[in-house]
This record gives C-alpha cells, sequence and structure tokens, in this order.
C-alpha cells in the first residue's frame, strides 16, 4: 500500500510520462528554464562581487553562500513560471519533480547565508557554525526526500501521535519541534539583525563613538527579548510567567551577582556619560594605556608596551581615573646620559639635542631639549627630553634609535661616557698566613707594614 502510495505521487507521475513524447516537452523546457537561470544567476553574481569590493568585512563574509543560492531559486521560480505555462497544454511531472531539489538547495544556502553571518564574524568562523550548517542540511534533505516520495503527510501524522508529558502539559513530538525550530530561526534572526545593525551604526560617522555602541547594545537586546516573546508566543507558552522569572532574576542579581550587575550597570554609564572615548589614553591605578574597548562588563586598554588589559567597568567609575586625551597622538620620553667632570658641557649639550634628528617618530615641534639633569659620583646627567608620535605604539624602537645616536655622536666628538670605578686601600696589618697558598687562589693584596700609622677604613672614591 505505501509502495502504491509513493508511486502514486511525484516520482509515479514521471515513471508514467517516462518514454512519452510529452517528456522530451518537459525535458526541454527544464532546460530552457534552466538556462535562463543560470544566465541571471551569473549577472547577479558580478553585481554582488562589484559591490562586495567597497562593503565591509562583515556582509563580505558568507556572501559566497548567497552567490550560491542564486541559481536553484531563480531556477526554481523559472521552473515555476514555465510548469503553470506549460500545465495548460502538457503533463509536468518532470517540472514538478525538479522544483523540489531546487527550491531545497537554495533554502539551504540561504540558510548557510544566515548561520555564517551570525556565527561568525570579521572571517573569522565559530565552533556552532558546522554544526548548524550540518543540522540545517539534514533536516532539508530529508524533507526533500519524504516530499518526493510522497510520504510526508504520514511522518507529520507520526510525529503528532508521539506524546509526552513535560511538566503539567502533554505535547507531541510535532509541536515540540515546531517550538524549537521557530525559537532557533527568531534568534537567529534577531542576532543577524542585531549584527547588522551595530555594522551600520559603526560605520556612521555623524555619531558619536559612545553613542553608537550603546544604540548597538541597546538594539540588539532589544532585538534578542523581542525574539524570545515571539517564539514563546508562538509555540504557545504563557508570556505572563515571565513576570515570575524577572522577579526571581533581580532578587539573584542583588544578592549573588550584583559585582557582575555593577560592572554592567557601570559601563552603560561610561558609554552614556561620554566620560571615556574609544582611543582616549587614561591612566588608573597605575596603568596607561589606550582604550581600545569598551564593553558591557570591561573595558579593553592597551598600554604602551601593547599588551591588552581588562579593566572592570565598576572601577572605572569608583577609582580616580586620569584621562590624557590631549596627547592622544603623541607621548613625552626621555633619554639618559651621564658625560665626565672635564667634558664642555656646551658642546656636549649640543650634541644631545642633536640626537633626535633623523629618528621616526620624534616630533620637531616641540624640538627635542637637553637638560642638565644632576651631578652624579661619577660624573654630570644630562637628559634628553623629546615627543613620539603614536605613543600607544611603542616608545622602545624610538628610544633605542636616540641612545644610539648619542652614543655615535659623542665618540666622533670625543666625549667619554664614564663608568663607575671604585678604589679600595686597606692600611693596617697584615693576617697571619696559615699555610702556603693554595695554586690557582688569588693572593691578598700586599698591606702596609707600618704599626705606628693609624688604622683607616676602607674609602669610595
Amino acid at each position: 500500500m505505501m509502495e502504491n502510495r509513493i508511486f502514486s505521487h511525484m516520482l509515479g507521475g514521471v515513471i508514467r510520462d517516462f518514454g512519452q513524447p510529452v517528456m522530451l516537452w518537459q525535458a526541454g523546457v527544464l532546460i530552457g528554464a534552466l538556462v535562463l537561470a543560470w544566465l541571471l544567476a551569473r549577472l547577479l553574481r558580478r553585481v554582488l562581487e562589484a559591490r562586495r569590493q567597497d562593503r565591509y568585512e562583515g556582509l563580505r563574509f558568507g556572501a559566497e553562500s548567497l552567490s550560491r543560492a542564486f541559481f536553484p531559486l531563480i531556477g526554481a521560480g523559472c521552473v515555476w513560471i514555465a510548469r503553470e505555462i506549460a500545465s495548460n497544454f502538457i503533463h509536468t511531472s518532470l517540472l514538478n519533480l525538479a522544483l523540489v531539489p531546487l527550491f531545497g538547495i537554495g533554502l539551504i544556502y540561504i540558510a548557510f547565508f544566515f548561520a555564517r553571518r551570525v556565527f561568525g564574524r570579521n572571517g573569522q568562523t565559530h565552533a556552532w557554525l558546522g554544526i548548524v550548517e550540518k543540522l540545517v542540511s539534514l533536516i532539508v534533505w530529508l524533507g526533500m526526500l519524504f516530499t518526493v516520495l510522497g510520504i510526508q503527510d504520514d511522518v507529520l501524522a507520526w510525529m503528532e501521535s508521539v506524546r509526552f508529558r513535560i511538566g503539567t502539559a502533554h505535547v507531541s513530538l510535532l509541536s515540540l519541534s515546531n517550538g524549537v525550530l521557530w525559537v532557533c530561526v527568531t534568534m537567529v534572526v534577531a542576532v543577524w539583525a542585531g549584527a547588522a545593525l551595530e555594522d551600520r551604526l559603526m560605520r556612521a560617522t555623524t555619531i558619536d563613538a559612545n553613542l553608537r555602541v550603546v544604540l548597538a547594545r541597546v538594539g540588539r537586546a532589544l532585538l534578542v527579548f523581542a525574539a524570545i516573546l515571539f517564539s514563546l508566543s508562538i509555540v504557545g507558552i504563557d508570556i505572563t510567567v515571565l513576570g515570575v522569572f524577572g522577579g526571581a532574576l533581580g532578587v539573584g542579581l542583588g544578592f549573588g551577582l550584583q559585582k557582575i550587575a555593577s560592572n554592567y550597570v557601570s559601563g552603560f554609564i561610561i558609554l552614556i556619560d561620554r566620560s571615556l572615548r574609544l582611543g582616549d589614553t587614561i591612566n588608573v591605578s597605575g596603568l596607561a594605556g589606550k582604550v581600545t574597548q569598551i564593553r558591557t562588563r570591561y573595558t579593553v586598554v592597551r598600554g604602551l608596551d601593547g599588551v591588552e588589559t581588562l579593566i572592570p567597568n565598576e572601577k572605572l567609575i569608583t577609582d580616580v581615573v586620569q584621562n590624557q586625551s590631549s596627547y592622544l597622538t603623541r607621548g613625552y620620553a626621555k633619554a639618559a646620559v651621564q658625560v665626565a667632570y672635564d667634558t664642555d658641557l656646551d658642546q656636549a649639550m649640543a650634541l644631545l639635542a642633536r640626537a633626535g634628528e633623523g629618528v621616526e617618530r620624534v616630533l620637531t615641534d616641540p624640538a627635542p631639549t637637553p637638560y642638565l639633569a644632576s651631578f652624579g659620583g661619577d660624573g654630570i646627567n644630562l637628559e634628553l627630553g623629546f615627543w613620539i608620535a603614536d605613543a600607544a605604539n611603542g616608545t622602545s624602537s624610538v628610544r633605542s634609535a636616540v641612545n644610539m645616536n648619542i652614543w655615535r655622536l659623542y665618540n666622533e666628538a670625543g666625549i667619554s661616557i664614564p663608568f663607575a670605578q671604585r678604589e679600595v686601600r686597606i692600611i693596617g696589618g697584615a693576617m697571619p698566613v696559615a699555610g702556603p697558598p693554595v695554586r690557582g687562589q688569588n693572593e691578598a693584596p700586599s698591606a702596609d707594614r707600618h704599626q705606628d700609622q693609624p688604622q683607616a677604613a676602607a674609602g669610595e672614591r
């Protein structure tokens, strides 16, 4: 009986028309519709490829799946139009059968595109992407197989007959599958819409940077919340129970999650009152760096050495924060050197001022300035102060180049850089030696044997 039902459906019509002249007409119409669809899909791919060159990375990622969906979807449209026209003259069993794989494959590629937009950002894939693509492919291919065989109604009836109990509610396998499917679809659409909204807001140059971040976060949260309410209402769950859940969540936030809640609230306060902006150079608790990200729970600060630090937003609200925004494009650095006491200081200072010339990123306005810092125990301490462009990208290489110039200029001028010297004098009687010295062991220094000379402590120079 099942076999008769199967062959009385799509496959049955194709088998009945096989070998008849009408099959040749259907094949000709199908080939013509597919050729037209291929030409239209190729034209759309060229248009999409031209636009991809100027669009941001978020839309370029996954566009390959979208371009692959053009041919089956356009082919399904062309075949459907051809079937509607040809059905007035000939049988269309082959065209009916061709619609199923064309529409199914196009649906798979469309799902791949949305999945890559949701689970892949900036060209990087997520671990869930492969699972979602395999699951979608399995469901769609099973749906196409059941449709071609004509047993989709039997499968749905069987799923409706499988019933079980969840709490106080009796649900069937079909209703549970529909609920899960709708929840997944609405959540994916909400996350995709939130990502598209965030990308568009981030590219808007007329809106303040902090305001863009706030609008993107709030918009994504509202879309996800609306998707949850919509999916629950479709499934049949009374959303009034969310009031009890919201009360319990508030109590939990008030006790166990107060630190996390405080960081989230502090993040929105920072974004709204614009006390910190992306790109600001700040100093908090001795940590100086450039603000690269302001997340809902923490803020990312990149130090001058390139190391990124995650600072909880609550710390930025409660602690003292120095905002050095006026020095976003430059930073102050010093190079210290010591010269001998008999050095011509005017010449040494002039050469020190020239050490910053020709060094990349050393600013000429204000020009590098030499200073006489102090008088040391071994020489005179000089110091060169200079400003560096883009100090947030690091200053070690610039200071190294300036020090190399100081070394070269002082060597050419014959200015010596003294090193620490120590002279030790031992005055007094020598200690008696118990035996001959061991070979290879250093002997004690000679001592003054005049006993009548007063002893003196060792001194340093």
